[in-house]
């Protein structure tokens, strides 16, 4: 879709130029990424916008703690990330599997942003739950020129809310080598086959035996329950059902009802507890 209204577009060619450019941000200028949603739907407040991906940032950066990923990687460079090149880190193939969980084309994939998808903070999210599920810490930056960090499963406070303050800036998302060393998992209900999620869950089973629950779309915000051994299936379901409590009620939208988005995540948690004994 054209946004008419778009008067002027910057496209930084490197970091000094782009957080030159942080302190002119604002209601009606705007951080561009893939565009997948600015170009979705019309903005007309917006007047200028601020394209990231003229720094070429690298999207992928392989090192010894861990993996960072860029916010202007786009979720085909992650998904395409190959496990077997890195057989030490077990948890990789949860970075398609959690791609597959957009609805969107390969075309989309090619253009969607791993940051975009963070702080755009649906709670249907994949990148979101992916980041919670691998102890993912955002890398930010300010209008003044610090940097701050920040987990993801933190930086989504409810449904297309984030702690960002006007002028900031999600540079990357790092996950941790500790993380990537564990077993995965991945469950995602919806009302249709393509539909979008009304549950994704990420679990995760470390060297140590602790376990970790991502728990995305059913809720507002991202849940991430964490026990140093697995946890037997009646605690687990009752770890879950306080969620309603302590994040904001089960979601509730055209794409599945609070009770069966409920019923639902016991029921995938259960498989996911089941898979990585």
């Amino acid at each position: 879709m054209d946004q008419l209204t778009v008067e002027t577009l910057d496209r930084p060619a490197g970091d000094d130029e782009v957080r030159a450019l942080l302190p002119g941000l604002g209601p009606d200028r705007v951080l561009l990424g893939g565009g997948t949603f600015l170009f979705s739907v019309p903005q007309p407040h917006v007047r200028g916008m601020v394209d990231l991906t003229a720094t070429r940032w690298p999207p992928l950066t392989v090192a010894d703690d861990g993996l960072t990923v860029a916010a202007t990687a786009t979720l085909a460079e992650l998904a395409d990330l190959d496990p077997a090149a890195h057989p030490h880190w077990p948890a990789l193939p949860l970075l398609a599997a959690c791609c597959e969980a957009l609805v969107g084309s390969r075309k989309i994939w090619h253009v969607a942003t791993v940051g975009g998808n963070i702080c755009l903070a649906l709670p249907a999210g994949p990148m979101i739950a992916l980041a919670a599920a691998l102890d993912g810490v955002a890398v930010i930056w300010d209008p003044a020129g610090r940097e701050r960090r920040e987990p993801v499963a933190d930086l989504v406070v409810g449904a297309q809310r984030t702690t960002l303050a006007p002028g900031e800036l999600l540079r990357s998302v790092h996950l941790p080598a500790a993380a990537l060393r564990g077993r995965t998992a991945l469950r995602k209900a919806s009302l249709s086959p393509l539909g979008r999620s009304a549950v994704l869950l990420a679990g995760r089973r470390d060297d140590d035996g602790g376990f970790t629950l991502a728990v995305t779309a059913a809720l507002p915000r991202p849940a991430v329950l964490r026990r140093p051994g697995l946890p037997d299936a009646d605690g687990l379901a009752a770890d879950l059902d306080a969620l309603a409590h302590t994040h904001g009620g089960w979601f509730d939208d055209p794409h599945g009802t609070p009770e069966w988005r409920h019923a639902m995540t016991r029921h995938l948690a259960e498989e996911i507890r089941t898979e990585l004994r």
